[in-house]
């Protein structure tokens, strides 16, 4: 018996090639990619990682801070604002007393396809960072002025929720397992523990001061929070109602921001803003093992899906660094925009 299966056409093998081809184009279209929001620039980058060079910039709207993709990757959603930005020498009250475009503030929507602007979803007053829901139905944005986390569904573009956290929160992460979202609050000094179906604040942890970031195990059980005002990294758990402890002390120059878990090698890396470095630590420690010079305050960090190559964002020196996590050495810099701010890659 010929158990061997006839032979296709070499039109028909090609037909169904054609075929294959087209169903993975949309998986595979935008891989590659790093997106950079400049915050004085008003506009996002567009990075081809392979090259290391910037391909497209698009104009997105006052003082683009936080980014993140939808989880399809043809999506991108960036916090907007028109509230001024104040100097570090500039008082509270003196930066209050600047004018606030209210009509600028959202969440300005790209399609990665295209490169063009497609929308502005209204989510509050001064939108700065945020996170997606596991299925990216929802996102919970920080609303720096007013104290409160903003939750808006990404379809209806309505905002069905507003949950009060404490004063001035930035850091928004949802949990891996999406159960809880973990809010950074600068001034009251805590994180805010959300149940992310409820909606309903579950408790308030004294941190760091001045937290900016957090970074999130993959059981989400244990998150660490950068202290910008004490140069602090604690560790606090997400699922005990146990106080959260100091993990490190990083130098008195540092000022630690952006937070990347690499659980795979067992280090969190951290951007010290005007310290001008990554720390690298490893939690085996805990210990900084190393301290790599990337550029001028840098801020948003992201991790490659592999874990090979660590991207931050200079936001003086406007440029991005590309740091082998191998050698711990930056590869190459890669020019932007206007005091980039945020990094995110795509799927």
């Amino acid at each position: 018996m010929n158990l061997t299966a006839p032979a296709l056409p070499q039109r028909a093998l090609a037909h169904s090639f054609g075929i294959l081809g087209m169903l993975l184009l949309p998986l595979c279209a935008h891989a590659g990619r790093a997106y950079v929001s400049n915050e004085d620039g008003q506009s996002v980058s567009v990075l081809d990682t392979a090259k290391s060079e910037v391909i497209a910039t698009v104009n997105v709207g006052k003082r683009p801070r936080g980014l993140k993709l939808s989880r399809d990757g043809k999506r991108l959603y960036v916090a907007v604002s028109g509230l001024p930005k104040c100097p570090p020498s500039q008082s509270d009250a003196e930066c209050a007393k600047l004018k606030h475009d209210l009509t600028a503030d959202g969440i300005a929507v790209i399609d990665t396809t295209t490169l063009k602007l497609t929308g502005l979803l209204k989510a509050g007053s001064d939108p700065e960072q945020f996170d997606l829901s596991k299925d990216g139905r929802r996102l919970f944005i920080s609303n720096e002025d007013s104290g409160t986390v903003s939750v808006l569904d990404v379809h209806s573009g309505d905002v069905v929720g507003s949950i009060p956290v404490g004063a001035e929160p930035e850091g928004v992460r949802v949990t891996p397992n999406g159960r809880q979202i973990v809010v950074t609050s600068e001034s009251a000094n805590s994180i805010s523990i959300i149940d992310s179906s409820t909606l309903k604040l579950l408790r308030t942890v004294p941190v760091g001061k001045r937290p900016r970031d957090t970074g999130i195990t993959p059981d989400s059980t244990t998150a660490y929070v950068s202290g910008e005002a004490d140069a602090s990294l604690y560790k606090a758990s997400l699922v005990a109602e146990a106080p959260a402890s100091r993990l490190m002390q990083f130098r008195p120059q540092d000022r630690p921001m952006g937070v990347v878990l690499d659980s795979r090698r067992h280090r969190v890396y951290v951007s010290t803003g005007r310290g001008g470095t990554v720390a690298v630590v490893d939690l085996q420690g805990p210990k900084v093992v190393e301290e790599i010079a990337v550029g001028a305050r840098p801020w948003g960090i992201a991790l490659s899906h592999d874990g090979r190559t660590l991207y931050t964002a200079n936001g003086s020196s406007n440029d991005v660094s590309v740091i082998d996590t191998n050698s711990l050495k930056v590869t190459h810099k890669i020019k932007v925009g206007s005091s980039p701010w945020g990094v995110v890659l795509a799927p």
